[in-house]
C-alpha cells in the first residue's frame, strides 16, 4: 500500500517551511515555524500509519482490518509538546516585546568577541576571506574589544576569570 502523493508533499512543504522560519531572528516567526513543523510531524504520523480501519477493540472485529493506535497516540502527544514548546515561546516573545519593544533575538556579547578574535586568526575557520578578512559590517576597534571581554569575563589570553 502506498501513501498518498499529496499528504507526502504536504508534509515536505510543512517541514520546509517550518525549518525556513526557525533560522529567523524574530521569534514571532520562530513560533510558527514550530508550529509548521509540528503540524508537519503529525501529518507525517498520520501517512505512516497507513489506511484507516476499524476501532482497535480486541474481539470486534477480525485483527487485520484494526486501525493501529500507536501512530493516533503519538499524535496526541506530538500536540501535547507542540501546544507546550508554543506557550513557552509565546511567553518569550511577549516579554522581549515588553523589554525591548520588538522581538528580535540579539547577539550575545561573547559570541561578538569569538567573532571578533576568529577575524584575527586567518586560519581558523570562520574565516570569511571573501568579505576582506571581516565578518562583522562595523570595523573592530580594540579598545571596545577589551572592554566586551572584560564585561564577559574574558582575561587578555581569552581564558575565563
Amino acid at each position: 500500500m502506498s501513501a498518498n502523493l499529496v499528504l507526502v508533499v504536504v508534509v515536505g512543504v510543512l517541514f520546509a517551511a517550518g525549518v525556513y522560519l526557525l533560522l529567523e531572528r524574530s521569534l514571532t516567526r520562530v513560533l510558527v515555524g514550530v508550529i509548521l513543523i509540528g503540524n508537519g510531524v503529525n501529518t507525517l504520523f498520520m501517512v505512516a500509519s497507513g489506511p484507516a480501519g476499524r476501532a482497535p477493540i480486541v474481539g470486534q472485529g477480525d485483527v487485520d482490518d484494526m486501525s493501529d493506535p500507536l501512530p493516533q497516540a503519538l499524535v496526541l502527544t506530538a500536540i501535547v509538546i507542540t501546544l507546550g514548546v508554543t506557550a513557552f515561546l509565546l511567553a518569550m516573545a511577549y516579554r522581549a516585546w515588553q523589554l525591548n519593544g520588538h522581538d528580535d533575538v540579539q547577539d550575545d556579547v561573547e559570541d561578538a568577541a569569538i567573532r571578533r578574535r576568529a577575524e584575527r586568526d586567518e586560519v581558523s575557520s570562520s574565516y570569511d576571506d571573501s568579505a576582506g578578512g571581516t565578518m562583522d559590517e562595523e570595523g573592530s576597534d580594540d579598545a571596545a574589544e577589551s572592554s566586551e571581554a572584560a564585561a564577559a569575563g574574558v582575561g587578555p589570553e581569552g581564558e575565563r576569570r
